[in-house]
């Protein structure tokens, strides 16, 4: 091979494979040598020089003596391929790995190429990614062709290959999905405290914005719902809900279970559990469908909800304890909250403190008198948490519906 013709194959595998000119000069030198000794032997003093301006190979046998690569014969020039070959290998895939590693954690787009049993093999360009069964979302399918959206999850080496593990499932793929098509998560300004998601049926993202002027919630849906769209798009449809993330647990609970409506939370913090009572209409809607708006609600909060009807509660005494986010006992005996006035002697002229059943627990778990939480809870009225006028925090009337 003449030196033209060596220096322009170095420059095409270069381009190609995006390998260092230097790298596949030195690995060829090194391929030469090793052919060299192959018919000299291993003891063999062997020098070998590229020019890399004119591409003239020099090869300096025993005794500082020339030698002509067609001295090498033909056994040599094939195990000099061979070493080159595993050469090129080698560099090829430390590039691919430098190039992938950094997008540990990233988005990258491919097609998909074939399926291999129950996984998915994505083409990316220079490599080829692993979309296992586990990583991918339930009720989707994969033609071969399609172009798919992937979370790349790890980049490890196996042997002389580079693997690229790929997910569509999880959580933070819509993480990213958030920060590529809303500036102000992009940006820093609104921050996503929490995310759960049961890919292919529901996520719940709770933000929160740093900007008092920006509001979190409509920044991430945009205008019209243009920008959630995108990313609903992108997964197939999957239902998102973003909520206002709150350091009040009764707070963030009644935001969490939206859209239902509640009426009432018993927060029982050494146990870390909430019992939430809402209409009998709304019951379905708090649990979701099999059970999901519920278990993603209890998974964003950190603490475990229990939900019943209002005729549930009453049956199991629910209202009979008072709503106390110092509870260890749901069943314990009823005392009066640590902020609560001083009992007087009820007024037993006026029947309508003195009702038969409790109202229910005040929201917040600031004991009977609690401040209502926030305007998210629609259907809290002022009238749950403040007691009747003469009582001693006695209730009122449960609100209708």
């Amino acid at each position: 091979m003449e030196g033209p013709e060596l220096l322009r194959l170095v420059d095409a595998i270069h381009r190609e494979r995006n390998i260092d000119k230097e790298q596949l000069f030195q690995g060829l030198e090194h391929a030469l040598i090793t052919a060299a000794r192959k018919k000299l032997g291993e003891s063999a003093e062997i020098f070998v020089s590229i020019d890399r301006e004119s591409g003239d190979v020099t090869v300096v046998g025993p005794n500082a003596k020339k030698m002509d690569l067609s001295d090498l014969g033909r056994i040599s020039a094939q195990t000099a391929k061979q070493v080159y070959g595993q050469i090129l290998r080698e560099a090829e895939r430390e590039v691919i790995f430098s190039e992938y590693d950094r997008f540990q954690r990233a988005l990258v787009t491919g097609t998909v190429y074939r399926l291999d049993g129950t996984a998915v093999i994505v083409n990316l360009g220079k490599t080829e990614g692993y979309l296992p069964k586990h990583e991918q979302v339930r009720g989707e399918t994969y033609r071969i062709g399609d172009r798919v959206l992937c979370y790349v999850v790890e980049v490890k080496k196996i042997g002389n290959r580079v693997k690229i593990i790929l997910s569509r499932s999880h959580p933070d793929m819509l993480r990213r999905l958030f920060e590529r098509e809303i500036p102000e998560v992009a940006d820093g300004v609104v921050e996503i405290v929490a995310l759960v998601r049961e890919a292919g049926y529901k996520t719940k993202v709770a933000c929160n914005s740093l900007d008092p002027k920006v509001d979190p919630i409509g920044a991430c849906v945009g205008v019209r719902g243009t920008r959630i769209k995108n990313i609903i798009d992108e997964l197939g449809g999957e239902k998102i809900d973003i909520i206002k993330w709150s350091d009040e647990p009764e707070v963030l609970i009644v935001n969490a279970l939206k859209p239902a409506q509640i009426n009432s939370i018993t927060l029982y913090e050494d146990v870390k559990k909430a019992l939430v009572v809402v209409d009998e209409d709304q019951l379905s809607l708090a649990i979701g469908k099999k059970g999901a708006n519920v278990r993603l609600a209890s998974k964003l909060t950190g603490w475990d909800i229990d939900i019943m009807s209002e005729a549930e509660a009453k049956e199991k005494g629910v209202f009979d304890v008072p709503a106390s986010t110092s509870t260890v006992d749901p069943n314990a005996k009823q005392t009066p909250a640590v902020d609560q006035p001083p009992a007087t002697k009820p007024q037993a002229a006026d029947p309508s403190t003195v009702a038969p059943t409790a109202a229910a627990p005040a929201a917040g778990g600031e004991g009977e008198g609690g401040p209502s939480t926030e305007a998210t809870a629609s259907t809290e009225s002022t009238a749950d948490s403040a007691p009747s006028e003469g009582g001693e925090g006695g209730p009122e009337a449960l609100p209708s519906g």
